[in-house]
């Protein structure tokens, strides 16, 4: 199906209960933009028994319960909120740098053997130094382009000479601030937890804390720069809940 808003978009089922939408444009930005436009209708009309709607960077799942909806009605309303919604006011989709505008982050962290353990392989797979990695990190200006799983940014923008892989195998327990990449991208490990993204680094501020009413730090929109810090001065940080630069005391 073809629309005036967003091309080509592809609705398709995936399981037995959800329904996976791409949309197969030749251009990396237009297909990670559409999705996000496609994302932001989707929530703000969202349909009768639809029960999670799960970002990626270039791809939403729709997952919906059987025993309320049936799968020709979950792809019939994805193609016409597709062809047909209008764009929604910021709040109505829960997007927080829209309701707020885009901020600024600028975030310390300790990149070693340690809290970076996938760095050296990493240095080894684009055949540089680990201070190169290091320094084309700290270099880059990430955009957030969506809340991932847990919450977490993930992030667009890495400068490195080719795209780096994934893990083979992936970690079953990284710590939480832990700074990852992957392809051109980039995310923070909010919670414990497994990934196959390579750990590069960490920072000691929280981006998540279900406890406050804002519990995330970040909205898709925010930039986000890292700060290469040693573990001393990272130890005397007032590291609590990151902050925008404005915000920050």
């Amino acid at each position: 199906m073809t629309t005036p808003q967003y091309g080509a978009v592809t609705v398709e089922p995936f399981g037995d209960s959800a329904v996976m939408v791409t949309i197969p444009h030749p251009d990396q930005a237009a297909r990670r933009a559409g999705i996000v436009a496609f994302r932001d209708r989707f929530l703000a009309f969202r349909p009768y028994g639809v029960l999670d709607v799960v970002s990626g960077l270039e791809s939403l799942l729709i997952a919906y319960d059987p025993v309320r909806t049936e799968l020709r009605h979950v792809e019939y309303a994805a193609r016409l909120v597709a062809e047909w919604a209008p764009a929604p006011a910021p709040a109505a989709a829960g997007d927080l740098a829209g309701r707020r505008g885009a901020r600024t982050f600028t975030i310390p962290v300790v990149f070693d053997a340690e809290a970076g353990p996938d760095l050296l392989s990493v240095a080894e797979e684009l055949e540089c130094s680990p201070a190169e990695v290091v320094e084309a990190v700290a270099g880059s200006v990430f955009t957030i382009s969506l809340l991932g799983a847990a919450m977490a940014p993930m992030m667009d923008g890495l400068k490195v000479p080719r795209p780096v892989r994934r893990r083979a195998e992936p970690r079953t327990d990284v710590v939480p601030g832990s700074v990852m990449i992957a392809g051109t991208n980039a995310i923070i490990q909010p919670f414990p937890g497994p990934t196959g993204w390579r750990v590069v680094g960490r920072t000691p501020h929280t981006i998540v804390d279900i406890s406050r009413p804002d519990p995330v730090s970040f909205g898709t929109g925010d930039t986000v720069r890292f700060v290469p810090v040693g573990r001393g001065e990272a130890a005397a940080l007032d590291a609590g809940f990151l902050l925008p630069v404005e915000d920050s005391p």
